[in-house]
C-alpha cells in the first residue's frame, strides 16, 4: 500500500459537483493499492498515520512534534490507483502493480475504518469516481509512505 500524505489546513473532496467529503485541520491521503496488499498492510497503515508526528508543536519550537491524534485532526481519503503507475519506459504508464478494483475498494474501506478505530475522523472520496480534491497545503508537508514489504511463509 502506497500512502501520500498531505498536512493541510482543509480540503475537500467534489464528485459530480457535489461535495462528498470535507475536512479542517487534518491530512489528505491519497491510498493506491498494490497486488500483494492485504488487511493488515492497512492497519499497518492506519496506526503509522494516526501516530506520525507531521505537527508542530505548540509552542512551533519544531514543525513536526505533534500527531494527528495530538492535534485532533481529521483525514481526507482518496483512492488514487495511479500511485502504483510505471512510467519508466515509454510515454504512456503502465498500472500493472495497481491492485484491480474488486481488491483494492475493500481494501481502502478497511484503511478508513482502521483509522477511525484509532480514533481519527475520517471524510472519504468515492472509490473510481473522477473527483475534484482541493487541499490548503500546510507548510507544505508532503511524505510518500510505503508498507512494508510482506513476509515470505
Amino acid at each position: 500500500m502506497r500512502v501520500v500524505l498531505q498536512r493541510v489546513k482543509h480540503a475537500s473532496v467534489t464528485v459530480g459537483g457535489q461535495v462528498v467529503g470535507a475536512i479542517g485541520r487534518g491530512v489528505v491521503l491519497l491510498v493506491g493499492v498494490a497486488h500483494d496488499d492485504t488487511r493488515e498492510s492497512a492497519e499497518w497503515m492506519a496506526k503509522k498515520i494516526a501516530g506520525l508526528r507531521v505537527f508542530p508543536a505548540l509552542d512551533a519550537a519544531s514543525h513536526f512534534d505533534r500527531s494527528l491524534l495530538d492535534v485532533g485532526g481529521a483525514a481526507l481519503v482518496v483512492s488514487q490507483f495511479t500511485l502504483f503507475g510505471d512510467a519508466r519506459k515509454g510515454r504512456r504508464p503502465d498500472f500493472t502493480r495497481a491492485a484491480r478494483p474488486e481488491v483494492a475498494a475493500p481494501l481502502v474501506a478497511y484503511l478508513c475504518d482502521a483509522l477511525r478505530a484509532h480514533g481519527v475522523p475520517v471524510e472519504q472520496g468515492v472509490f473510481g469516481a473522477d473527483m475534484l480534491v482541493e487541499l490548503a497545503n500546510d507548510g507544505p508537508v508532503t511524505l510518500i509512505l510505503d508498507t512494508p514489504a510482506p513476509r515470505s511463509a
